[in-house]
């Protein structure tokens, strides 16, 4: 009497919903860097974001320049504070007329269902997310050399002037990242996105203005040194609850 032998099941493939749970963290962190890579290309390509963060920077540095010219000429308390906000609000707009591309581009090309199967949620969030830091630190250091040409902004301490400045554009990545996701699909997607990002955004940009200020009077890094970190925690939080809403905005 033979027995018969069991057919083998058909192996199912792995839905879209399994097949992130299955990646470690190296293939997460690889998928990342491709989506940054891609992302960056399709920027250098296009240089959209790029030339609108760019000139405005510059048209607002020259505008500022032209009607404040006083104020490089005076060190007092006051005068730095005004060219702080002046520096922070030029960073504030210039990220929010170009950063909100990442995820619309995707909307606009028709590529959202093919990212979404080629990678995990939380790979798309960090490739996007690192790409919009890249272009904030090409934006802050743009800036902050033009406003040191034309509004004569002397700075009395390097470091910390550079370590604000980083600190903030981390804030502008953190918070603009997945906002830009939450817009991609709205029809009036750039007022949306301002409307959405200055309440956001507003809380650390005071302490960014009011820390940068320190950093032009200054000569160490102390006086500076709560600043830092409250930015430092609240673009670490703002990251953290980002990366576990990014997954419902993603699917939705």
């Amino acid at each position: 009497m033979s027995m018969e032998r069991p057919e083998p099941r058909a192996t199912q493939p792995l839905t879209r919903a399994q097949a992130p749970a299955t990646l470690g963290p190296r293939e997460v962190l690889a998928a990342a860097w491709a989506v940054f890579q891609k992302d960056l290309r399709t920027e250098l390509r296009t240089r959209y974001a790029i030339n609108a963060m760019v000139l405005f920077a510059a048209c607002t540095a020259v505008i500022v320049s032209i009607g404040t010219t006083f104020i490089g000429l005076r060190r007092t308390e006051e005068a730095l504070l005004i060219q702080s906000s002046l520096l922070w609000v030029a960073l504030l707009f210039a990220a929010i007329t170009g950063l909100s591309r990442g995820f619309v581009h995707e909307e606009e090309t028709r590529t959202l269902a093919a990212l979404r199967l080629a990678a995990p949620p939380v790979a798309v969030y960090l490739g996007k997310f690192l790409l919009n830091l890249a272009l904030l630190a090409l934006l802050g250091t743009v800036t902050s050399l033009l406003f040191i040409v034309f509004v004569r902004l002397e700075v009395g301490s390097p470091l910390a002037f550079i370590a604000l400045v980083s600190a903030g554009g981390l804030c502008l990545s953190a918070g603009t990242t997945i906002l830009a996701a939450i817009i991609a699909k709205a029809s009036f997607k750039s007022a949306i996105f301002a409307v959405l990002a200055f309440p956001l955004l507003v809380p650390p940009l005071i302490i960014a203005i009011q820390g940068t200020a320190l950093a032009l009077a200054s000569d160490g890094l102390l006086t500076t040194l709560p600043a830092l970190q409250f930015l430092v925690a609240y673009s670490v939080a703002t990251f953290v609850a980002s990366l576990l809403l990014f997954r419902f905005v993603w699917e939705a």
